[in-house]
């Protein structure tokens, strides 16, 4: 879940204090940049999707951006898990399936294989830069092929998307099941907070623990101007027993 690693990642621990912009919180106490941050990442893990959205309204710049992490892909999302087929609602601005895919586009197969519900989470995207991914998709009431290379993406997400991403979210599985908080740094108008986060996997019932450093870059008046983080994620594949090759 998205909101696990951006927006919902601790609980508050020893402070550590800079000098810098302050805000104030509900009580109406001045809170420094530092105080922000380490109160944005325990927001999801004490209070839910309702503080989550709290503090991401109150505490982000109107202008500010959530920077996903980059991968190599094609650049869509689709909404296959939910309803059994392979809908686009998404594509990335700039990436390989910007200009081939629209939202709405539905895959009919992808390299000959046909999808269907029960192996979409199966079908060949996967392959280094350049490759290409030849499917067939319907658009309206006609079919068509495509092809796409794949390619290295990185893109950010606005206040405003995703606010509406959380606000229609599922809010019953929202934090993570453990959480530390080892330690929040600020210099100037820049917070590291340096998180820990452990969740059992579903398919092996065995715990998976990754750690999680978060960057807040906040602006002149105190707000989050952009947020983003880095995890563990080959960590992350290896304890949940998958590995990565050619």
């Amino acid at each position: 879940m998205l909101t696990r690693h951006l927006v919902a990642l601790a609980t508050a621990v020893s402070m550590v204090s800079f000098a810098g912009t302050v805000s104030a919180d509900h009580h109406g106490k001045k809170m420094s940049n530092t105080d922000i941050a380490k109160a944005w990442v325990s927001a999801g893990q004490t209070g839910g999707k309702d503080a989550s959205l709290t503090i991401m309204k109150k505490h982000m710049a109107d202008d500010g951006v959530v920077f996903r992490p980059r991968y190599v892909g094609l650049g869509f999302t689709h909404d296959g898990y939910q309803t059994g087929t392979m809908i686009v609602n998404e594509v990335i601005e700039g990436s390989p399936a910007d200009g081939t895919l629209e939202v709405g586009d539905q895959f009919v197969s992808v390299k000959g294989v046909a999808v269907t519900a029960d192996n979409m989470d199966r079908l060949s995207f996967r392959g280094k830069p350049g490759e290409m991914i030849d499917a067939v998709i319907k658009r309206g009431d006609k079919e068509m092929p495509i092809s796409l290379a794949r390619g290295k993406i990185s893109y950010s997400i606005s206040k405003a998307d995703m606010v509406e991403w959380m606000e229609n979210a599922d809010g019953d599985d929202w934090g993570d099941e453990k959480f530390t908080l080892h330690e929040a740094v600020g210099v100037g108008n820049v917070v590291y907070v340096w998180t820990e986060i452990m969740n059992t996997d579903d398919a092996t019932g065995q715990p998976v623990e990754t750690h999680v450093v978060t960057r807040f870059q906040f602006n002149d008046d105190g707000k989050v101007a952009a947020i983003a983080n880095m995890r563990e994620d080959r960590f992350i594949l290896e304890q949940r027993g998958f590995t990565i090759s050619r």
